[in-house]
Order: C-alpha cells, then sequence, then structure tokens
C-alpha cells in the first residue's frame, strides 16, 4: 500500500511538472508571435535565429527553431546519455509546434518596437521560467551553453552570454539597426529578471546579521516582541582579536523597521547588515 501511494505521488508530480512545462512554452511562443518576431527582436537564442531567418529568406520560425534544435538535443543525448531527461525533448519540440500555431491563429497586439521588448522580455521570462521551475527547458541556447561548457573551460553563464550576444549582434547588421539591437537587450534583461522571479519567487523575506555587545538582550527582545527566532553565531573580530556572537535572524520586510528600531534601542553602536532573501523555507515561512 505504502509503495502504491509512493507512485501515485511520483505520477502526479511528473503530471504537474509536465503542465507547467506546456504553459510555459505556450507562453514562450504567444510572446514570440504577440510581440517579438513581428517587431523584429532577435532577443538572442535559437528563436532570435530563427527570427533573423523568417525575414531573410521566409523560412517558418518554428521550424527553423526545430532544425536547429535537432542536432543539439542529439549530440546532448549522446555526450551526457539518458539522465539528459525527455522533458527538455518535451519542451524544444512543444515549444516549436506551439510558435507555428500560435503564429496562424494570432496577431500582433503591438508594433511598438519599446513595448514589445519589454512585455516580449516579460512574457518570455514568465513562459521559461515556468519550464525551468517543473524540471524542463525549451532547448536552444541551453543546450549549446551545455556543450560549451563539455568542451571548453566557459561556464554554462559565460556560454549564454556569448551565443545570444552574438545572435544580437548579427540581427543588428543583418536589420541594419542598432536601435532592434537595443530594444533585444532589454528583452533579454527584463525575460532574465522574471525568470529569476519565478523561479525563486517574487516575495522575499530580509535576512538580518546582528553583531553587538548587547546580544543576549538584542535576541531576548526579538523572540518576545517580533515572535521571530534568532540563531547565535560564534565570532570573532579579526583586528581587536574579541570573540562576539552573531545573530542571525530572518524577519518579513514589513519588519525591517521595527528590527532597526529595537536594535538601536539596545545598541545605538550595533553592527547590523540587512540583505533580501528570495525564499526560506522552514517554520514561519513556507513550508
Amino acid at each position: 500500500m505504502k509503495a502504491f501511494k509512493q507512485v501515485k505521488k511520483e505520477f502526479n508530480k511528473e503530471i504537474i511538472d509536465y503542465l507547467g512545462i506546456f504553459i510555459g512554452a505556450n507562453l514562450t511562443a504567444l510572446a514570440l508571435v504577440w510581440f517579438l518576431i513581428p517587431n523584429k527582436i532577435a532577443a538572442g537564442g535559437v528563436s532570435g535565429l530563427a527570427t533573423v531567418l523568417y525575414y531573410l529568406w521566409g523560412w517558418p520560425v518554428g521550424l527553423v527553431m526545430l532544425a536547429i534544435n535537432t542536432p543539439l538535443l542529439l549530440a546532448c543525448l549522446k555526450i551526457f546519455g539518458p539522465k539528459f531527461g525527455i522533458k527538455t525533448f518535451f519542451g524544444t519540440i512543444l515549444l516549436a509546434v506551439a510558435v507555428e500555431y500560435w503564429g496562424s491563429i494570432v496577431h500582433p497586439l503591438t508594433l511598438d518596437p519599446l513595448l514589445s521588448s519589454l512585455y516580449g522580455g516579460v512574457l518570455t521570462g514568465i513562459g521559461m521560467g515556468l519550464t525551468f521551475k517543473y524540471h524542463g527547458t525549451t532547448g536552444g541556447t541551453d543546450l549549446a551553453a551545455r556543450l560549451l561548457n563539455h568542451f571548453s573551460n566557459l561556464t554554462m553563464g559565460q556560454g549564454l552570454l556569448i551565443i545570444d550576444g552574438i545572435v544580437i549582434g548579427l540581427a543588428g547588421i543583418i536589420f541594419r539597426s542598432a536601435e532592434l539591437m537595443l530594444y533585444a537587450l532589454i528583452a533579454v534583461a527584463a525575460s532574465g529578471k522574471i525568470i529569476d522571479g519565478v523561479i525563486e519567487g517574487f516575495s522575499y523575506s530580509k535576512g538580518a546579521f546582528i553583531i553587538s555587545d548587547y546580544s543576549e538582550r538584542i535576541a531576548q527582545r526579538i523572540l518576545d516582541e517580533m515572535n521571530r527566532g534568532v540563531t547565535g553565531l560564534s565570532g570573532r573580530g579579526i583586528y581587536s582579536g574579541k570573540s562576539r556572537e552573531v545573530l542571525l535572524c530572518i524577519i518579513g520586510r514589513t519588519e525591517e523597521a521595527r528590527l532597526k528600531q529595537l536594535v538601536k534601542e539596545e545598541d545605538p553602536r550595533a553592527f547590523v547588515i540587512i540583505s533580501n532573501v528570495h525564499e526560506v523555507l522552514g517554520e514561519g515561512f513556507k513550508e
């Protein structure tokens, strides 16, 4: 019975993953046909290269994406083996099909390049973020960057930057427009930011490190008045050689001002570091 429940749980998880990839790929396709392709915004990657070829020779964007991705998929499968994952195949093929499908039934929402780069980048980021969050990819530069990482000293990030830069530069040269290159960069920046938000979450907390000679009193007030947990870490000042307890506390965004006031009341000379924390798991936060 226990084994059956575990199998059912894994099956449901797989269904949710594929549904997430399906939605993500379709949103990415809509970003292309609604905003980016009609405005000649080649925002890097295979889709950007396919957009350039579409305007050069009229080749269908979806089919070109599939033609470029197929050898990349086969190469990755040969090099990385079955662990490479069927979800990558699913997302890659689905995106190409979705671009052709949506391109035949919908029309551009705007022909303003600035609006298109912003909204296209945001919608692309949502689609790609969902795809990545549910353990899939849409191929393209991800595959190429992985191959570059395997055969050279380039990191994945460096590989993505080089490939996207080449595609954007090529588009600017072929379209003879520096403005289109700049719009493409806007789209890339917007999509990257949204991808991070979708994967990591837009609602973030605050992490605080507090160094004070009155750490016990500060910690007790945080526990009593803010109902937040506090962790004491052992620390030592390198210059002074003095050992001190460093307090670590995670709070909500709205509690930052209250925490700073509380610390100031106990020790105006306390050293406080507060930073954004994108995801917190555990008691009092997300399970």
